[in-house]
């Protein structure tokens, strides 16, 4: 018996402040819940941008927004987008907003993304916006956080109730991991949960790919009332930014892409480069805490990973039952190694797991996958990122589940990341027999003509290895790095003092790091 292919997102900065900065463990599967404030009287109007846009955009783009207090002083408001941006006039969908108005003298709106795809920009700027942005930066902006097409409080994709989401992502494939009959399981399982999103979603679910998300950033900027767009945005975030670039160089401020996604990787390049950079990190982790007295590992770095390697073989044969009923297959173990891997200060979390799983109870392990995946504790999902998560991407990338292909690429993963890779197959199934195809071609985005980017690299950053950093930066006609040598997924306000004075002094004044700079 083996668990289905895993589904790996590049950020999960959106649904909690930071991992380290739960008190308790348990408190990891209720810190995602949130609560919908109703709306007070009207606080405030936003008077929007004169735009020179088509006939059938101008109700767009002419809306005022109605801002009304919500949580803790903020202000809360809806925008009206075009359902297809092709053919405005066929519907429309809601944009959720939540603002921290600027503390002093206002420069303008600072747009949010806290990456995914999937993420609530939303509950990020509403729960945690001391962890998006500091204190610098909440002086001088009206700090917004907006949830994307597709997502959360927006007009959202909908797929399963919360029974079906267990079984769907934690859920047992029969057969033998690559066979013939668990990847006829695994299209079966794909085909379904397409359906049942088609069916609850209706037509959103064929507008939510990125270039739609980046159309409507634009329109947010215009109603906004600001010329440009300033933007921070993080992981998945980065390319939503980098797309808006490509789309409206002219109308670029300052924005700050940290974490990079390179947008002319493949799905397949995603996969691979994340792979060895959760291998990558993994090993970080065991060679500190083989430091540790109460390690729950011995030996060399190479003999913890080998460890891990048994571990995983052991429950991909026998599945771990837990009190509620779920089993702890592998990839639901990979889920909960890979998420205390994207903040090294949480690496505790993943020694008091691995010593649980060791001793053969999983409870651990499915409350660190439980918190990734936004899974309370009474069995319900604090929000939609899983189903958004797989619709955004299966429209913005191109996929291929022909056996013989997907086997040759495991065995690539398989050498790259000995440990984390062979877990990450064969994950082409579930966008290859989505009911919609993406209708873009991927590749390099220069943005030629746009303002100086700023795009920020971690040296061992997990999920958004530096390389992408790099490449983008490249790729960027008008780009600039700035490298953080350290741990961890994404730099700003979560590494050091270098990182923050430099990106705000970018975002506050347009001052560019020099070429090169390392903090």
């Amino acid at each position: 018996m083996t668990t289905r292919p895993g589904r790996s997102r590049l950020s999960r900065r959106a649904t909690r402040t930071a991992l380290v900065a739960i008190a308790a463990i348990t408190a990891l599967t209720l810190s995602g819940c949130v609560t919908w404030f109703l709306p007070a009287k009207s606080a405030s109007t936003s008077s929007p941008v004169k735009e020179s846009v088509a006939a059938d955009l101008a109700p767009f783009y002419d809306q005022v927004l109605e801002w009304s207090s919500c949580s803790s002083g903020k202000q809360c408001s809806t925008a009206k987008a075009p359902l297809d941006w092709k053919n405005p006039s066929a519907g429309e969908v809601e944009l959720a907003l939540i603002r921290q108005t600027a503390k002093g003298t206002k420069q303008g709106s600072l747009l949010v993304n806290p990456g995914g795809p999937g993420g609530s920009g939303y509950d990020f700027v509403k729960n945690s916006v001391d962890y998006a942005t500091d204190s610098s930066l909440q002086n001088a902006f009206d700090v917004v956080g907006f949830d994307p097409r597709g997502v959360g409080h927006s007009t959202a994709v909908k797929c399963y109730d919360a029974k079906q989401m267990d079984d769907y992502l934690y859920g047992i494939t029969p057969g033998e991991r690559g066979s013939d009959e668990w990847i006829a399981a695994n299209t079966e399982v794909a085909k379904d949960f397409g359906a049942a999103c088609e069916k609850n979603t209706g037509k959103l679910l064929s507008e939510v790919d990125t270039v739609s998300a980046a159309r409507d950033l634009d329109l947010l900027r215009s109603v906004l009332g600001d010329k440009k767009l300033n933007y921070l945005g993080y992981s998945y975030g980065t390319y939503l930014g980098a797309v808006y670039a490509d789309l409206y160089p002219g109308k670029t401020g300052r924005l700050v892409l940290d974490g990079a996604l390179d947008p002319a990787a493949s799905n397949f390049d995603v996969t691979k480069v994340q792979a060895q950079g959760f291998e990558s990190a993994l090993r970080a982790y065991l060679a500190d805490c083989l430091k540790q007295k109460d390690c729950p590992f011995s030996g060399t770095v190479d003999e913890g990973m080998n460890t891990i390697s048994r571990l995983l073989a052991a429950v991909e044969q026998s599945p771990l039952r837990n009190t509620d009923g779920r089993e702890l297959g592998a990839n639901t173990l990979v889920t909960a190694i890979i998420y205390p891997l994207y903040d090294a200060t949480a690496w505790s979390y993943l020694s008091d797991m691995f010593a649980s799983v060791k001793k053969g109870d999983p409870s651990y392990a499915f409350t660190l996958a439980d918190a990734y995946n936004n899974r309370e504790q009474d069995g319900t999902y604090g929000d939609n990122s899983t189903e958004a998560f797989m619709a955004i991407n299966c429209l913005d990338y191109t996929y291929d589940d022909d056996p013989a292909m997907m086997r040759a690429q495991a065995a690539e993963l398989a050498k790259d990341a000995p440990v984390i890779g062979p877990y990450m197959a064969y994950g082409d199934i579930s966008c290859a027999n989505w009911p919609y195809k993406t209708t873009y071609e991927r590749g390099p985005i220069a943005a030629k003509g746009s303002a100086p980017i700023l795009v920020v690299g971690t040296t061992n950053d997990p999920a958004t290895p530096y390389v992408w950093a790099k490449n983008l930066a490249g790729e960027l006609e008008n780009g600039h790095l700035l490298t953080y040598k350290g741990e961890g997924h994404t730099a700003y306000n979560k590494s050091n003092r270098c990182v923050n004075d430099t990106v705000d002094a970018y975002l506050l004044k347009g001052t560019l790091p020099a070429d090169g700079k390392t903090c």
